[in-house]
C-alpha cells in the first residue's frame, strides 16, 4: 500500500514518525508553503535551551530573552519548507490549491509502478 505524506502546518519530533514523516518511507512526502519540520519548535527548543543554561548557572535570568532569540530565529529558517526541499528532504512545496492535482499524480504514478517481488515467506499468525 503506498503511503502518501502532506505536511500542512507543523511537524514536529514524535509526530512527524507517527503522521509517516520521512523515516517511514512514505512513496511521496510533499510540504504546504506554511508547513514547519523540525526536532521540536523553536520556541521550545529555546526555552529548554536557556532552562538548562540557567539551572547550570551559566545564564542570567534576564539575559535569557537574548539568548533565545538567535535559537528562534535558527529554528523558523530550518523549519521552513523551502529549507527542506532544497536538501532533497521532500517531494516539493504544494500551494493547497493544488493538492488534489498532485496526489493524484502521486496515485497514478504508484498505480503504474511494476510490482515488486516479495522476499519473505508466509506469515502465520
Amino acid at each position: 500500500v503506498p503511503k502518501f505524506t502532506f505536511l500542512i502546518v507543523g511537524s514536529f519530533g514524535a509526530g512527524n514518525y507517527g503522521m509517516s514523516g520521512r523515516a517511514y518511507s512514505p512513496r511521496f512526502l510533499w510540504m504546504w508553503p506554511n508547513a514547519r519540520v523540525s526536532v521540536m519548535g523553536g520556541e521550545q527548543a529555546a526555552n529548554v535551551l536557556a532552562q538548562v543554561k540557567t539551572d547550570a548557572g551559566a545564564l542570567a535570568p534576564e539575559a535569557a530573552d537574548e539568548f533565545k532569540r538567535p535559537i528562534v530565529a535558527k529554528y523558523d529558517a530550518e523549519g521552513h519548507p523551502y529549507y527542506a526541499s532544497a536538501r532533497l528532504w521532500d517531494d516539493g512545496v504544494v500551494r493547497p490549491q493544488d493538492t488534489r492535482r498532485v496526489l493524484a499524480l502521486g496515485l497514478s504514478a504508484a498505480r503504474n509502478q511494476p510490482p515488486q517481488q516479495t522476499r519473505f515467506g508466509v506469515f502465520r499468525m
